[in-house]
């Protein structure tokens, strides 16, 4: 009984999607769907790749968290234009909630926004926000498992990011491995490592990024 429920919940989900993604063609705006667990380090990358954007970038950032505007408040601190959805409870951001928060937002000023998802590794593969790309992010200090836990968010990533990659000795974290894990799912997506603290693989990350926003002109 509950399963048309769930499919009337996704389909309506999927149609707002499809508005969204007009909506962002019409601005000339190359959308990011950021997903990764509590802690794994969302908002530092956003940080460091607005950093290492070429002048041309005009970013913006919508910032979902179940609760608080700590990560907003960095943010905006950058003089970043943003915009925090505070889900009360939701696990995932939706597109209806991306709806919502476009008109907070300059979008007329903008080229590319980042949507920092809910930190949560099962519920966001499931909703399409009309994103361009959706983008894994995982950490080192999570451990080299994570892609056989929740291969669903593997699989649907268009890149994924193994962040703090400068731990990887600290934490005997299993390069092998989890690139193995990644690929038993997708086999031919790209995965940079990359730490945010010190830089390493940041410029391979951002240039891969900057070609991806070229080829949707």
């Amino acid at each position: 009984m509950k399963i048309p429920i769930v499919q009337n919940i996704l389909n309506a989900n999927d149609q707002v999607a499809a508005e969204n993604r007009a909506t962002f063609k019409k601005d000339n705006l190359f959308v990011i769907n950021l997903m990764a667990s509590p802690g794994a380090g969302k908002t530092s990358l956003i940080l460091a790749t607005i950093g290492q954007l070429p002048e041309t970038a005009q970013p913006g950032v919508i910032e979902g968290d179940i609760a608080s505007s700590i990560d907003a408040d960095k943010i905006a601190a950058r003089g970043i234009p943003v915009v925090q959805i505070n889900t009360g409870g939701t696990c995932h951001l939706d597109a209806p909630m991306i709806r919502s928060a476009l008109p907070h937002l300059p979008l007329n000023n903008l080229n590319l926004l980042f949507i920092e998802n809910v930190g949560n590794l099962v519920c966001p593969a499931g909703f399409d926000l009309g994103a361009n790309i959706a983008v894994v992010v995982a950490s080192v200090s999570e451990g080299h498992d994570k892609p056989y836990k929740y291969p669903a968010i593997f699989a649907t990533a268009d890149a994924v990011i193994l962040n703090k990659s400068d731990l990887v000795e600290v934490f005997e974290f299993d390069m092998p491995y989890f690139r193995h894990g990644v690929e038993m799912v997708n086999p031919t997506v790209p995965i940079f490592p990359l730490s945010c603290r010190n830089g390493q693989g940041l410029a391979e990350w951002v240039k891969w990024l900057v070609e991806q926003t070229i080829r949707n002109e």
